[in-house]
């Protein structure tokens, strides 16, 4: 029992010797707006990291000021300053590399905006998009960001995973969930891998419908491509070539990627 106390009171003598309050109330700061995909105002932060408004204000100012958030109309957002030095790394670097030549290939033979999304803990983030060559067309902006349970991709990503990646996402869709929309979520994943792609209109935007195609390797979906697709009278694409296009797309990008 002494050797146990000494031990615990080393443990906890390190973690005081190597904390750093005003680097973790930041990172602190920055989790909770990653977590939320609509702006928080200072208070509402500072209520839900438990500390008071005057305790954060500097650390707000600082985190903005060096653009790692912004004060929008409601209150504050993340930028896209945090995914910018993300993408620089190797493992997403080399998937734009590999996805953003027949991105731009597939938008022009089919008239249509495409966009790339990646999982990011318990969200999905577009990572990279390509605009319709069309006068007209809808598009997403990189750097959006929603929660993996409430998309069609996030369906795809959880269906094509293995069982140990599956078990380590339930605590986080668990978390910010109810066990109704996870029960949904389960049989949305299922009916995805079945199909291997998914099809449904937007549940975000009225008009669209969203074509989403993972990108594989051996452990699973990397990411997905999806095809918000719009009618446009002077275009007439059927929706079957609308799918083999984004087929032929996703598999060239996972056959340079394991290249």
């Amino acid at each position: 029992m002494a050797k146990q106390k000494i031990e615990t009171d080393l443990q906890e003598e390190l973690e005081q010797k190597y904390r750093a309050p005003a680097l973790e109330k930041g990172l602190d700061i920055l989790e909770l707006l990653a977590r939320h995909s609509d702006p928080l105002t200072s208070s509402q932060i500072a209520t839900i990291l438990g500390r008071s408004v005057s305790e954060l204000f500097r650390m707000i100012m600082a985190l903005e000021y060096r653009g790692y958030i912004m004060q929008v109309a409601d209150g504050y957002a993340l930028t896209n300053k945090l995914f910018t030095l993300g993408i620089a790394q190797g493992s997403a670097k080399t998937l734009l590399d590999a996805s953003l030549s027949v991105m731009k290939e597939l938008s022009n033979e089919i008239g249509q905006s495409c966009h790339l999304v990646v999982p990011s803990g318990d969200q999905i983030v577009v990572i990279a998009r390509q605009e319709s060559p069309m006068d007209l067309g809808f598009s997403v902006r990189v750097g959006y960001r929603r929660r993996l349970i409430d998309t069609n991709s996030g369906a795809l990503f959880f269906g094509l995973a293995s069982a140990e990646e599956q078990a380590q996402w339930l605590p986080h869709l668990s978390h910010s969930a109810t066990s109704d929309e996870v029960q949904r979520f389960h049989l949305r994943a299922e009916a995805a891998v079945q199909k291997g792609y998914i099809q449904h209109p937007s549940d975000f935007v009225e008009g669209v419908m969203d074509f989403c195609m993972p990108i594989c390797n051996r452990q699973g979906a990397v990411a997905v491509l999806i095809v918000p697709f719009i009618r446009i009278k002077a275009q007439t694409i059927p929706e079957d070539k609308v799918i083999a296009s984004l087929r032929l797309a996703t598999e060239k990008i996972a056959h340079d990627l394991i290249d």
